[in-house]
């Protein structure tokens, strides 16, 4: 009985403290008055109306895709992932990128960038949190998913992996978070450098999802996990000039001026990276011409969407960068602007491109026609889907900024 009384007031004892601790984090208390108070700019009434429309066209998308399935969308079996993979995946991408972004200053200890470490740790769990959202509607049984992940693990997959690992990442970054705004620095480092293992580990298994597929020998290989770290933090370094840029309005104080021109050399060197990356993968898929790879490399070199990729993600502001040598952070937030733009593209061939030539059988002549390319465009449910997602995403930011101090100092 004894026994029984001490363990009910253990217990007891320690939801208190979790109470405790709860209470302890500080927020703003906000109203809907104070989040329809921001200044009435010509700009943000545009960016508002386009939050308020995006999160509009998630609803009638999700009602699309509640009443027909996937039927809703434009996806076959021969093309199987669309949009919302490739959505997905530049949200996670986004998130990787930022949490990157943020351990520079609280776990690596770089004080110039402790400016934006709060901010980027919580962008780096809206951008996550929007990519659940969109590929929640793509996923058959979402819910029979989260039972079945815990109860019957598949350890052999790698799409298991990827689920839970960014659901303990997530997990960290929000603990991180916490820590951040209660200015423990020592508990934030801690789970910081966890969130940011686990975020790589889950980031490099997404990569190692195109990596695996063996029956598709343009994406099969070691090339696409590590490429894929590599445009995380490229895509966190676009989206902090960006955060940045709004925050204060393009005119950046002097210390934001040199946490903004360090990153942009970093930036530099990561472009010329990829760009040393992305032509030698071309090359060697090119080279030898082995069937379902090299036609598919020539075939992708000639589509307008990796020369969309190329131009907006890394020719503009690798220009840019290197004319200015890092220091004009004005023309550097348009080009990050350009950049997000092609990383979305990024995104969208990295899924389209893996599924553009068709499987065959092995004995093609005698049971096939001469097979043609695989085709496909996103379905109205698809893109309205997808928009609602990045309504979600800059919905939440938004809110985030109201009721979470995200800059480095005491004020806002």
């Amino acid at each position: 009985m004894e026994e029984t009384v001490k363990k009910f007031n253990i217990k007891e004892l320690r939801l208190k403290d979790v109470k405790e601790f709860i209470a302890s984090i500080p927020y703003n208390k906000i109203t809907i008055k104070d989040l329809l108070s921001f200044e009435k700019t010509t700009t943000n009434k545009i960016i508002a109306g386009t939050i308020v429309l995006f999160l509009g066209l998630f609803v009638i998308g999700v009602l699309m895709y509640l009443m027909h399935g996937h039927h809703a969308y434009n996806v076959t079996r021969e093309h199987p992932w669309g949009l919302l993979i490739a959505v997905y995946i530049f949200f996670v991408v986004s998130s990787t990128g930022l949490c990157i972004v943020g351990s520079l200053g609280d776990v690596f200890g770089f004080k110039d960038y402790m400016l934006i470490s709060k901010r980027a740790i919580f962008g780096s769990i809206v951008t996550i949190m929007a990519g659940f959202a969109v590929i929640a509607f793509e996923i058959g049984h979402p819910v029979t998913m989260l039972i079945y992940n815990v109860i019957s693990p598949g350890l052999t997959s790698a799409i298991w992996w990827m689920g839970t690992l960014y659901g303990l990442y997530l997990t960290f970054m929000i603990i991180e978070f916490i820590f951040l705004l209660k200015n423990d620095m020592k508990s934030a480092r801690t789970f910081g450098l966890i969130g940011l293992l686990v975020g790589l580990a889950a980031h490099s298994n997404l990569g190692g999802v195109f990596g695996f597929l063996n029956a598709r020998t343009i994406s099969n290989g070691v090339f696409y996990p590590t490429y894929f770290i590599l445009t995380a933090f490229i895509t966190g370094i676009f989206i902090a000039f960006i955060m940045m840029g709004f925050r204060y309005k393009i005119n950046f104080p002097k210390e934001v001026q040199t946490m903004l021109s360090n990153l942009a050399k970093i930036q530099g060197l990561l472009i010329s990276i990829l760009i040393f990356f992305v032509t030698w993968k071309m090359l060697t898929d090119i080279y030898g011409g082995m069937e379902n790879r090299s036609e598919v490399a020539i075939h992708i070199l000639g589509s307008w969407t990796f020369w969309a990729e190329v131009i907006l993600a890394m020719v503009i502001p690798l220009y840019l960068i290197l004319k200015s040598k890092g220091q004009d952070t004005k023309k550097l937030f348009f080009a990050s602007l350009s950049g997000m733009v092609g990383i979305f593209f990024m995104r969208y061939n990295l899924v389209h491109d893996t599924q553009l030539k068709p499987l065959q059988m092995m004995k093609k002549e005698l049971y096939q026609l001469p097979p043609e390319w695989v085709h496909y465009f996103p379905s109205a449910a698809e893109i309205m889907i997808s928009l609602g997602g990045l309504g979600i995403c800059l919905a939440l930011y938004y809110v985030g900024t109201k009721l979470f101090n995200l800059d480095s100092d005491t004020h806002h």
